[in-house]
């Protein structure tokens, strides 16, 4: 089913309990300055000599995209969806080159925020010795941090390797935000960084690709253990783990337990597509819970500064 066939089938079955949770949301957004936050958006342009694909830099050098998903589309999708900020991804095809994140950043600072890749696979060694002096480029360019994927390296143990110790102390010092994308086995590895390190702030990507056809000991209770590591926050993305389409119903019970207990006060939204989930469709969120985790949340970890509603 298509997102907009999906929006509009749905628009009818909601019930009463969700239409009114759609009022109150509205009552709320418009009686105060809250405001969404899509936390996380991939960002290029195709065949543009002023932001090439170099398979130098790439960590996904035999990836290609056809199509442009630039920094003006993802502005007209943000006046469709009503999202006031995107943080921007750094998308696998630039690799550590940041150059077209920063520019949508600097482009349109009250719009974007963003998120450069660095280290890991394909990238700078977890132990050069320069990363934290990259990490400090990139700050200073406008990125609020950097997302770290060691599940390119499902057999290999870098993030919490000693070697990566100088990397995340500059991130503390600078306040920089971590994003993880992992799997399960590996988020004993956020929390020693994250012990390590509270003043990092750690954002688990994609529920960690949990398989939710396994048991949940060696799924979804990984990642409930992180909950007295106040630094950590949970990205509320359904798709990747669910074996559903839309509305991915089968992940609800898992959000259900990340909500009971990490709280909307460490539940961060992303993608488009799942902001009327979220928003309209999950029966446990109050109006005040939408309104952390569709924007207030993202807005204290990223450090992003107001913006003003479109």
């Amino acid at each position: 089913m298509r997102r907009r066939e999906f929006l509009q089938s749905t628009a009818s079955g909601w019930g009463a309990l969700a239409l009114h949770q759609q009022d109150a949301w509205a009552e709320l957004r418009e009686e105060s300055d809250l405001s969404i936050v899509n936390a996380a958006e991939h960002a290029w342009v195709v065949d543009n000599p002023r932001f090439p694909m170099n398979a130098r830099y790439s960590n996904c050098p035999n990836s290609r995209p056809q199509r442009n998903y630039s920094r003006q589309h993802l502005l007209a999708e943000m006046k469709v969806h009503d999202v006031d900020k995107v943080v921007i991804s750094q998308v696998c095809y630039y690799g550590t080159d940041n150059s077209y994140t920063i520019h949508c950043v600097r482009s349109d600072p009250d719009r974007f925020a963003g998120i450069g890749l660095l280290v890991g696979h394909r990238l700078h060694r977890p132990g050069d010795p320069l990363n934290p002096m990259r990490l400090e480029s990139l700050m200073e360019a406008g990125l609020a941090g950097l997302r770290l994927s060691p599940i390119y390296d499902p057999e290999t143990t870098w993030l919490n390797d000693p070697v990566s110790y100088p990397l995340w102390k500059k991130a503390q010092e600078l306040g920089a935000v971590f994003n993880i994308f992992l799997k399960p086995h590996q988020l004993g590895q956020v929390a020693d960084m994250a012990r390590r390190f509270p003043e990092v702030k750690v954002v688990i990507d994609h529920f960690a690709m949990i398989d939710i056809g396994r048991p949940d000991e060696e799924g979804i209770d990984l990642i409930l253990a992180l909950q007295p590591l106040n630094n950590v926050y949970v990205r509320t993305s359904l798709h990747n783990p669910s074996k559903q389409g839309l509305p991915f119903r089968d992940m609800w019970p898992y959000l259900r337990r990340i909500y009971d207990v990490f709280g909307p006060r460490r539940m961060i939204y992303a993608n488009f597509y799942e902001l009327l989930i979220i928003k309209d469709l999950i029966p446990f969120f109050n109006a005040e819970d939408k309104a952390w985790i569709l924007g207030k949340t993202a807005r204290d970890a990223y450090s992003l500064s107001a913006t003003e509603k479109r």
